[in-house]
């Protein structure tokens, strides 16, 4: 068995702003395994600025990983504790080198064409009249569940932008979510979520900073709109440290970035936590090329959580991995027509 990396960057169609700044390009990785004629590939989607693995040393684990591809996974995934997108990456690559088809990992009516997933049109952070012109384009397009980023524009506008929304469509035909990415302060944080609750909305996600967790579970207990946590999950890899984290703060929702948090086994080990506790969650991109979205969303259909899910990102680039993910009113869908026809000579392979 042989194991290579390569590193490839991603080039927006437009930069993506958010609350921590504006996206220009994505960085990731493609790890490649080789073995009795066949390969396997998977994404290390290092996030920059946020993924906890977002280190100097990155490439070195990414070759320390190959040199020792040999060893037993559990022990590789052990000692890739601290890399959660490596993890992530290595259980993709493994499972691709072993199917008949490296780029089908879990065969189900999704990958047969068959079936769609839901999920929501992504609305980036902008000033007014941009975001008025994406949420028109999301609409038009047949989403019915949107995702804003909030929390660059000043909050009477953003008010007003769901306001406009709202005085167009019921919550019953359009499902609004919202994503402050951490950006609300504790001490008014609880006052903009009820001037929020006035429009309707599905969800807020992740209204203050990280480490919080006394806040957290004030502003979850007297809330008058649900929250998810997000970036509160990245870093927490200990089962007994997830546990008290969502028994602690008691959110209404979890977000599950699976190259944040250690791929398919560390969001199946959230998941098992959260129904224990009655919490409810669903499962996000978080920038991959197609080859990560692709492992993520067939991933997402077998575990049948008929939420919209947040996997609308495979767009957003113009140099990514041809593949035959395509969304199409407001679903994603895995075109059986051009199953074949994956991309990948982009990367030299």
């Amino acid at each position: 068995m042989i194991a290579t990396f390569k590193k490839y960057i991603l080039n927006f169609k437009q930069p993506g702003g958010t609350s921590r700044g504006v996206l220009h390009t994505k960085e990731t990785y493609f790890l490649i395994i080789e073995k009795n004629k066949k390969t396997g590939i998977g994404e290390c989607a290092v996030f920059k600025g946020l993924s906890v693995d977002d280190r100097p040393d990155y490439e070195d684990k990414l070759q320390w990983l190959c040199n020792n591809i040999q060893l037993d996974k559990d022990f590789l995934l052990g000692e890739l504790l601290d890399f959660p997108s490596i993890q992530f990456g290595l259980e993709q690559a493994l499972l691709s080198l072993d199917c008949n088809d490296k780029f089908i990992l879990f065969p189900s009516n999704f990958t047969k064409g068959k079936d769609a997933i839901a999920i929501n049109g992504l609305v980036w952070m902008g000033d007014k009249a941009f975001m008025q012109k994406q949420i028109k384009e999301k609409l038009a397009s047949g989403f019915t569940t949107i995702k804003l980023k909030i929390g660059a524009i000043d909050f009477e506008s953003e008010l007003d932008l769901l306001k406009s929304i709202r005085n167009e469509f019921i919550a019953n035909e359009i499902e609004l979510r919202v994503d402050a990415n951490g950006s609300f302060h504790p001490n008014n944080a609880l006052e903009k979520l009820k001037r929020l609750s006035d429009f309707e909305l599905h969800s807020i996600e992740q209204p203050i900073k990280v480490g919080q967790w006394q806040e957290m579970a004030y502003l979850c207990e007297n809330t008058p709109l649900p929250i998810a946590l997000d970036e509160e999950l990245i870093g927490v890899f200990n089962k007994s440290d997830k546990e008290k984290l969502l028994q602690t703060i008691e959110p209404q929702f979890i977000i599950l970035k699976p190259s944040l948090i250690g791929g398919f086994r560390g969001s199946d080990e959230w998941i098992d936590i959260a129904k224990n506790n009655k919490i409810d969650w669903w499962i996000t991109s978080a920038l991959e090329s197609n080859i990560g979205l692709n492992a993520i969303a067939q991933y997402t259909y077998i575990l049948e959580n008929k939420m919209p899910q947040g996997l609308g990102t495979g767009s957003l680039f113009y140099n990514n991995i041809d593949s035959p993910l395509q969304v199409k009113n407001g679903a994603l869908y895995y075109n059986d027509n051009k199953k074949g026809k994956w991309g990948i000579s982009i990367l030299n392979l």
